[in-house]
């Protein structure tokens, strides 16, 4: 008895559930689909904040979902973050993020100008400023690349091939290292390199931090040791974006080993011998970048505001 009323119950909801259904307009039942105005905006965004301290740069990544825009940002410093919904409306885009590393959120309003991004944000200075973003360039290798000879960046004797990015360096040769012998500022090449292949040598002291940062705006992370969980901050991770797939460091103290490999956007990075990062492909532009113009060659940057580090036999190796 209990079996057929169980059974009669289901067929009777059944037979409600199928007329309020009929009930109901197909219109409202159709899925609601994007804004077709708002399509455009899709794809990866290098982004250029006017400020009145000068240009900072960023990186905004935007795809539809559903009848939504959802997306990654990356602020001025910091890691990617994910962005759950980007309003549009009337031609107009607007998100906000919350605070990372910054003082303030970020409001960002904007809307296609052409073939590019612009509008206005409040977060990056204490009134609101005019931001610009280009199309992120592929930066597609038609063919794989021909080296060149290895060119030395540090010999042990010299920081000829360097300069400080600010006032403040605390960067010296001290037995044949290129030593930063506390927080201050970051150090540059003079050249710019677009296609290479980098070697490092490398010993960073317990508590402290740094970088290298690729064309200068791709970070491989430098820290004292891995930590208990690999992740996208830690030694070797492609900052914000990519971790490494395996612990290789030596921990604090211990010379240790980068050699990067980057062709477009594909970077691969070898550990201590191991291959962490394999041949991934860099969305965008990392925190700390110095610009956001990706199509151009730039420098190797290593980042001094952090604390103490030491670097011996730096070598590059270019893409004819």
């Amino acid at each position: 008895m209990l079996r057929l009323t169980r059974v009669c119950g289901a067929a009777l909801w059944a037979a409600v559930l199928a007329a309020v259904m009929l009930a109901i307009p197909l219109k409202t039942l159709a899925v609601r689909q994007i804004d077709k105005a708002a399509l455009p905006l899709a794809g990866a965004w290098d982004i250029t904040v006017q400020t009145s301290k000068g240009n900072r740069y960023s990186w905004l990544e935007i795809e539809p979902s559903g009848a939504t825009l959802v997306g990654r940002f990356v602020g001025m410093f910091g890691s990617a973050r994910p962005i759950s919904k980007i309003e549009f409306s009337q031609g107009t885009m607007r998100f906000t993020m919350p605070r990372q590393y910054e003082d303030r959120e970020f409001q960002f309003q904007g809307k296609m100008e052409g073939d590019h991004l612009a509008g206005t944000v409040t977060g990056y200075d204490s009134t609101p400023s005019r931001w610009i973003a280009q199309r992120a360039p592929a930066l597609k290798r038609d063919h794989p690349p021909v080296w060149a000879a290895p060119l030395k960046l540090f010999d042990g004797s010299s920081m000829t091939a360097w300069r400080p990015q600010s006032s403040g360096s605390n960067w010296i040769v001290r037995d044949h290292l290129l030593v930063n012998t506390k927080s201050g500022a970051n150090l540059l090449t003079l050249d710019n390199f677009e296609d290479f292949k980098l070697h490092v040598e490398f010993k960073c002291p317990k508590g402290s931090n740094s970088g290298i940062f690729l064309r200068g705006r791709y970070e491989v992370q430098i820290e004292d040791d891995e930590g208990p969980q690999l992740n996208v901050h830690s030694m070797g991770a492609i900052y914000g974006f990519f971790p490494p797939c395996v612990k290789m460091s030596k921990g604090p103290n211990g010379w240790q080993t980068f050699d990067i490999t980057l062709t477009g956007r594909v970077v691969t990075v070898v550990f201590n011998g191991e291959r962490i990062i394999d041949r991934q492909t860099i969305p965008g532009i990392t925190g700390g970048a110095i610009d956001s113009d990706e199509g151009r060659p730039g420098p190797i940057l290593i980042q001094g505001d952090h604390g103490s580090v030491m670097f011996r036999n730096i070598t590059i190796t270019t893409a004819k």
